[in-house]
């Protein structure tokens, strides 16, 4: 794994800028410590740092093909690469290396702008062709491995992380209106948007090509939208054998020691028991929990007991939360309200200490409906179908109070693509309202969303909210998150329930196999009910809970009510220092945690990024 930046000038007069590129390059060398490098081509310049993990003595980047026209900074792992390799050598193709870096060169020399659907993998690439004058960027299918770029009317660049954009001092710091209206809503920005106004996400699924002070993005990829396969459990079953079996063999690769995140959930809990079946032997896992109610230790431990593994676990407290926040926010890039990026940060590092390869188990709940909120859709709909339901929510929701009840009777008689946003909510559209002095449009915040249920169109329920998560939740918080807190420790992880073939399987069940009887991941759990105990595959979804409940009711008020109101912050201009006041308040009467969680997480980011507090 590694991280990767560059810029090329639309005037080809116009040397790259050399110490731009080495600073954009040194400020994310958390990315790869292992080698760094830097290529110039008149108006092109690549940076590149190394995470080694295939080919540990070659495989140095920028890599070029044999004559020096073609040159690659690349990110990820092609998991195919081996039998891509042997393709492209019967095709006359010359390799000077064993690393799969070199195999993306010659598939570019092969197929061109299509060489990308040759590859099975999680990745982020730009290839410069001076023979072309052509510059060509591409994401995985999944936005496993993130890509950002800025454009302005001299020069195009673009990194692995956003930190690295912020090396060009013309790059303006403007909050992008819409894009904080969808995180305070969602608790992340929807791509292709940053919360930086000129700053984009290249989309999961998509290429980007520079060409001529042009830039033209090309979609490759998209999940299958035809109507669900019509297959039996027993027959899916086998299917799906023979598939995972296949992914995990090729996630297995690696020239470096490997181990394996495990909560205690059934994901993690699943891929433990994958690698056990693939033969490997006293598997490292690791473990972050809490001196709370809230820790999922006990469940992990019974997970590393049932399989013999090596493990190690971590007890975060609420003063390594303070503490830690700012750090995680600096190497998250943008703003994302997810509680789970402090525990994942320190079980990362935890796993460092001992491997440089983990698994994990990210995907599985959008792939296989896993989300117990898509139980409560389900119903709705059929609710629906009721006359009058829409009133009859309407009354309810009048006298139920402060609850979850009103929230969902609110929904009563409203069409899924106006009630199911995402998974992952935060403030009210009532507390956004009141919260900002100045509101966004409307339309374009929810465009993402517009967009999917257009793609969707016809398909049943289920998978139509899993489109939704699959293509914003997913790439947009989860996946950022996973990259950059395994990143900010300088490893590799590696999801094997996002390889696309598994996802495009996944997501083309029939619903009675993705939920059935109320049961969610209902062939998963069918799968592993040999592999693991009942008790870790059928209790309530929880991941990496943080009691920040508690916490910001106790030890942490005073330094959010400080981070949240003090001069320097939001409430200076963006945000009615009333409204953040309300929020304060209601926490000692009712959970406000999430949305407090929000704002702290983006008044913290704003005071970094574009007060430059701390620079």
């Amino acid at each position: 794994m590694c991280g990767i930046n560059g810029l090329l000038n639309f005037d080809p007069a116009r040397p790259a800028d050399q110490q731009l590129v080495h600073r954009m390059r040194e400020v994310a060398r958390h990315r790869g410590p292992d080698d760094h490098g830097v290529y110039f081509d008149g108006p092109a310049g690549l940076g590149f740092n190394r995470l080694s993990i295939i080919d540990l003595s070659g495989g140095h980047q920028p890599l070029s093909n044999e004559d020096g026209t073609v040159w690659i900074v690349f990110n990820g792992e092609i998991y195919n690469f081996q039998p891509l390799r042997e393709e492209l050598i019967a095709r006359g193709h010359r390799f000077r290396t064993r690393c799969d870096t070199e195999t993306i060169v010659h598939a570019w020399e092969e197929y061109g702008e299509r060489c990308v659907e040759h590859l099975r993998g999680m990745f982020g690439l730009a290839i410069w062709d001076s023979r072309q004058h052509v510059l060509f960027l591409a994401r995985d299918r999944l936005g496993i491995k993130p890509l950002f770029y800025y454009a302005d009317a001299r020069r195009f660049a673009f990194a692995s992380e956003l930190k690295s954009l912020l090396e060009i001092p013309e790059l303006p710091r403007e909050v992008d209106p819409v894009a904080l209206e969808q995180f305070l809503r969602h608790r992340y920005v929807l791509g292709p948007r940053t919360m930086l106004r000129h700053v984009r996400k290249l989309l999961p699924g998509h290429t980007l090509t520079v060409r001529d002070g042009k830039v033209e993005a090309r979609h490759y990829w998209q999940l299958p939208l035809e109507a669900p396969r019509r297959i039996g459990l027993n027959e899916a079953l086998e299917e799906f054998d023979s598939l995972i079996g296949e992914t995990m063999r090729q996630h297995l690769i690696a020239d470096v020691p490997l181990g394996s995140f495990l909560s205690g959930g059934l994901d993690s809990s699943a891929v433990v028991a994958f690698m056990a079946r693939q033969g490997v032997e006293k598997i490292k896992t690791f473990s972050i929990g809490y001196d709370s109610p809230e820790s999922e230790l006990p469940y992990a431990r019974r997970v590393a007991r049932h399989y013999g593994t090596d493990h190690h676990e971590l007890v975060l407290t609420p003063g390594e939360f303070q503490e830690q926040l700012p750090k995680i926010l600096w190497h998250m890039d943008e703003p994302i309200a997810d509680e789970a990026a402090l525990p994942l940060y320190h079980v990362a590092r935890l796993a460092r200490q001992s491997v440089t390869v983990a698994l994990s188990g990210e995907g599985s709940d959008e792939v296989f409906s896993g989300y117990p909120i898509y139980r409560v859709h389900l119903a709705l709909e059929k609710l629906n179908r009721v006359p009058l339901a829409g009133a009859a929510g309407a009354a309810l929701a009048a006298v139920a109070g402060e609850s979850k009840l009103r929230k969902y009777a609110r929904l009563l008689g409203r069409p899924l693509e106006e009630r199911y946003g995402g998974v992952s909510t935060a403030l009210s559209s009532g507390q956004v309202s009141a919260l900002l002095r100045a509101r966004a449009d409307g339309v374009l915040s929810r465009q993402p969303l517009r967009e999917g249920y257009a793609l969707a169109a016809g398909l049943p329920a289920l998978a139509r909210m899993g489109l939704i998560d699959i293509t914003t939740w997913l790439p947009d918080n989860l996946l950022v998150k996973a990259d950059r807190m395994s990143m900010a420790n300088s490893l590799e992880l590696r999801v094997p329930f996002l390889d696309h073939k598994v996802v495009e399987f996944g997501f083309a069940l029939p619903p009675e196999l993705k939920m059935s009887g109320g049961v969610g991941k209902f062939l998963l759990k069918k799968y592993v009910e040999p592999m693991l105990p009942r008790e870790i595959i059928y209790r309530p979804k929880k991941g990496f809970p943080v009691p920040t409940s508690s916490w910001f009711a106790g030890k942490l008020a005073g330094w959010v009510r400080e981070t949240l109101t003090s001069a320097g912050g939001p409430c200076d201009s963006l945000f009615e220092r009333g409204a953040v006041e309300e929020i304060l308040s209601r926490h000692g009467r009712s959970d406000q945690s999430a949305q407090l969680y929000s704002l702290l997480v983006f008044s913290l980011w704003y005071r970094r990024v574009v007060s430059r507090q701390g620079d």
